[in-house]
């Protein structure tokens, strides 16, 4: 059964005229999960970190390889920020309408303001196919990385590609 909620991305997808396959399995919440599922989603599976700088006055959504670890010093240093920190669940659904486990790209289409900075670590921009969930962990879609592009440029967040190694 299609939530609400995953509905919502669905519909905008479509409305930009954007490709995309689902693929549903039990819910995950970790990297690590995902990975022991018995199931194949081709493309680059995607990890997404939600954090923000020391003050709480600025958010971003990270997007990176799923094998890659972040040091957030060297991001902060990377996008010229104070230090950075995990955002808490609570700042996760004020700014992306979501919770954690669920955390996603597509979590901006709750971000009215366009508040949340989206960085994208520049290895991923060379995948013919990326995939998130759609705001709902039991669930993974494939999208082109260019049609990825099209949806981030289309929501008007701010996007920077930054190198994680």
């Amino acid at each position: 059964m299609i939530t609400e909620a995953e509905q919502k991305v669905y519909d905008i997808l479509d409305s930009l005229e954007i490709k995309y396959d689902r693929y549903e399995h039990a819910a995950v919440y970790t990297i690590e999960e995902a990975n022991k599922l018995d199931i194949h989603i081709p493309g680059q599976l995607c990890k997404n970190l939600f954090i923000r700088n020391r003050k709480g006055d600025t958010h971003y959504l990270v997007v990176l390889d799923e094998t890659k670890q972040v040091g957030l010093k060297s991001l902060a240093k990377q996008i010229g920020s104070s230090s950075l920190s995990f955002a808490s669940e609570e700042r996760l659904f004020k700014y992306l309408g979501l919770k954690p486990g669920s955390v996603s790209p597509f979590g901006i289409i709750n971000d009215n303001e366009s508040e949340v900075i989206v960085l994208i670590d520049r290895d991923i921009t060379n995948a013919a196919v990326v995939a998130f969930h759609p705001n709902i962990n039991t669930v993974t879609i494939g999208i082109s990385y260019l049609d990825f592009e099209k949806f981030i440029k289309w929501k008007k967040n701010k996007l920077f590609y930054v190198d994680i190694d």
